[in-house]
């Protein structure tokens, strides 16, 4: 099972259900990725919660009127193919209302971060 995969569709399953929050297995990995999507305002918190090997992450959900902020999420990287992007090869995701969340030497950032910064990367997901 793709880790990151079950978290992205957690939290769309859940904001499409109108929960307050949704809470998935603990790695550092996710909490880099849910950092970035907090910035971007597409949760609005985030904590850990637990002790030694019964960590989880508790992530709060974020809607404009009653309509959920994450309207659609897409993996792109899978673990029986990755994709890889240069920086100039980085296009916008929905015309702009969406991001991509890459894996780069830098850390983990959205596509227009990897712009600025001019670095390309692992290609995780997009989010819109």
């Amino acid at each position: 099972m793709d880790p990151i995969a079950d978290m992205i569709v957690r939290i769309k399953n859940a904001s499409d259900s109108k929960k307050e929050s949704v809470v998935f297995p603990y790695s550092k990995l996710k909490v880099a990725i849910l950092d970035v999507l907090q910035k971007e305002g597409f949760i609005k918190s985030f904590g850990k919660k637990g002790k030694k090997i019964a960590k989880f992450i508790e992530v709060g959900l974020v809607y404009n009127d009653g309509t959920p902020k994450i309207m659609g999420v897409e993996r792109v990287s899978k673990t029986s193919k990755r994709v890889y992007q240069k920086s100039k090869e980085i296009n916008k995701v929905k015309s702009g209302l969406g991001s991509l969340i890459l894996s780069t030497p830098k850390g983990i950032m959205t596509d227009k971060q990897a712009k600025v910064e001019n670095v390309g990367g692992e290609a995780l997901f997009k989010i819109w």
